[in-house]
């Protein structure tokens, strides 16, 4: 495929979807299904006109997801409601840590017991497709920053945390096979992959977030006159963020969804808004504009921008007998059995109500962020048999997810609302 053909179908496919965008809500798909229509029918699966090899480009892939993942978990923590208290952030809490966990162990063992690999390969499979996706799962995120649905917070703020506390996860699953130091009884992996990396990604973005609103809202303040450039600090919060986590060994996704938090709680302390989190009108004051307000609806657009070229990539990753039993087996347990399971089993512990139980159960959406721990695992030289094997089930779960889960979204949501 020339570059021609790419830039004339890219393009032809986005003029498409924006001027179709009414006409697209009103269908029974989602876009992220369309997009990965487009890549099976030009991929292998179809007329083979372009076909994406992840193992030989890994390497790309993983920069190009974790820059996807990034902009979306910055974007996630900019519309969480405020302010942020204990009793609301409970349920999301229990998702992020003790549902993916319980996620994770299952996982592991179906890869052990029902497909027969190795321990090491179990944990990092169950770590590689435990995690929910902030990036394919827009249809049930927060809409808004005032959007004050509990099921639509509770997902959108799993996605936010729980791409940071599957890293532990993946690590020891390197670990055990041999491609990562875990100390001895695994005294290190706790110590310093799952206790210093979680905490000390935490502390760095809420001190990032509220240095930054601190900053702006001085500014603004003393000079009213002084512009800024939101999108940039924005954008330069993300970057700090991440690089001072990578330097101390932080995860550095969970770091800036806690930026991103911190910014916008920050930011509403500091305008006086914070009483009332439900309320949706500007304020009218220059000194009271928001850095996570002004920024957002750009980051979303890089956002949307990201999900289009990687879904349309999954799609022409794929063959015919992609579609094997074991990959099949596999999204289905996790979709049927272990994502519904841990979820309602963790929310025993809150006063969740059981449709909100269900729900939650089911839009455990797989994407974008799944990519990514593949890649990076492929980068620390995991058995060529091993990869190929991952990206197989892996791929198989993703497109899944964006076929049922986008079937599914819209008639669920809507009973859901109506009742």
């Amino acid at each position: 495929m020339t570059t021609a053909n790419w830039f004339l179908g890219l393009g032809a496919l986005l003029l498409t979807i924006g001027f179709s965008a009414t006409r697209i809500r009103t269908l029974p798909v989602t876009t992220a299904m369309i997009y990965l229509g487009i890549g099976l029918i030009i991929g292998p699966t179809v007329l083979n006109a372009f076909h994406f090899n992840p193992l030989k480009q890994s390497h790309l892939l993983e920069i190009v997801t974790e820059v996807a993942v990034l902009l979306s978990l910055f974007a996630a923590g900019m519309k969480m409601p405020v302010p942020v208290s204990f009793l609301r952030w409970r349920r999301p809490v229990l998702l992020a840590f003790l549902s993916m966990s319980i996620t994770v162990g299952l996982m592991a063992l179906f890869g052990y017991y029902a497909l027969g690999m190795s321990v090491g390969a179990a944990v990092l499979l169950g770590a590689i497709l435990a995690p929910t996706d902030p990036v394919l799962a827009s249809d049930i995120a927060v809409r808004h920053p005032g959007d004050q649905d509990r099921l639509r917070f509770s997902l959108t703020c799993e996605a936010g945390m729980n791409d940071g506390t599957a890293f532990p996860f993946v690590m020891l699953g390197l670990g055990l096979l041999g491609l990562h130091e875990l100390g001895e009884f695994g005294v290190q992996w706790l110590l310093q992959d799952l206790i210093w990396a979680t905490v000390a990604a935490i502390v760095v973005g809420i001190a990032a977030g509220k240095a930054v609103a601190y900053g702006a809202w001085m500014l603004r303040h003393k000079h009213r006159q002084h512009d800024l450039l939101d999108d940039f600090i924005g954008l330069g919060l993300i970057g700090t963020v991440y690089g001072i986590s990578l330097y101390l060994n932080a995860w550095g996704f969970l770091a800036v969804f806690c930026a991103a938090v911190a910014l916008r709680q920050t930011e509403y302390q500091l305008s006086g808004r914070a009483a009332d989190p439900g309320q949706l009108q500007l304020p009218t004051q220059p000194l009271a504009k928001q850095i996570s307000e002004s920024s957002l609806a750009f980051k979303e657009q890089l956002e949307r921008l990201a999900e289009v070229v990687l879904v349309l990539l999954v799609g022409c990753t794929l063959f015919v007998d992609s579609w094997s039993g074991r990959a099949v087996g596999t999204a289905l347990f996790l979709m049927l059995l272990a994502r519904p399971l841990a979820v309602l089993t963790t929310l025993t512990l809150s006063r969740t109500p059981m449709r909100i139980r269900l729900l939650s159960g089911w839009f455990g959406v797989r994407g974008i962020g799944s990519l990514y721990y593949l890649m990076f695992a492929i980068e620390h030289g995991i058995d060529p048999e091993l990869a190929l094997e991952l990206v197989h089930l892996t791929l198989i779960v993703i497109t899944l997810s964006i076929i049922l889960h986008g079937m599914s979204v819209r008639p669920l949501l809507q009973r859901y609302a109506r009742l």
